[in-house]
């Protein structure tokens, strides 16, 4: 297994999918399709540098799973995030926008990010890794 390989796939998809992020969920949407009552008011610097991880951590765990099962092609690492968007977040954001006052616009934006996201790494995967 080439390390440095894992790491540059990893960071470069880590930074590329945090504008996935930005760009599907981030400040133009936020604006024009939520309801201020929902979202927290005044540390949102706070909590950008708190989840600012998160998307190398999805992209390290998705790496790590396709090493460790085995796959061995584009497709393969396609299918695998499509089967983790079905998985998790695609029925999270549904159920959350089910019990909590979320646009419509706001939640399709934000599972199509998450699939995105998903492509992004299932693609750098399966060009530089597999």
């Amino acid at each position: 297994m080439n390390w440095l390989r894992i790491a540059l796939i990893v960071v470069g998809t880590g930074i590329v999918s945090s504008l996935t992020d930005w760009f599907f969920a981030g400040d133009w949407i936020h604006r024009r399709y939520s309801y201020p009552e929902i979202w927290r008011q005044g540390a949102e610097g706070r909590a950008i540098t708190l989840t600012s991880p998160l998307p190398f951590l999805t992209c390290g765990i998705f790496v790590y799973a396709t090493s460790l099962l085995g796959l061995h092609s584009v497709l393969d690492a396609i299918k695998l995030a499509v089967a983790v968007w079905l998985i998790g977040p695609l029925p999270l954001i549904l159920t959350n926008a089910a019990f909590m006052k979320l646009h419509r616009v706001f939640v399709v934006s934000y599972a199509t990010g998450w699939l995105v996201k998903l492509m992004i790494v299932a693609l750098a995967v399966g060009w530089f890794l597999l």
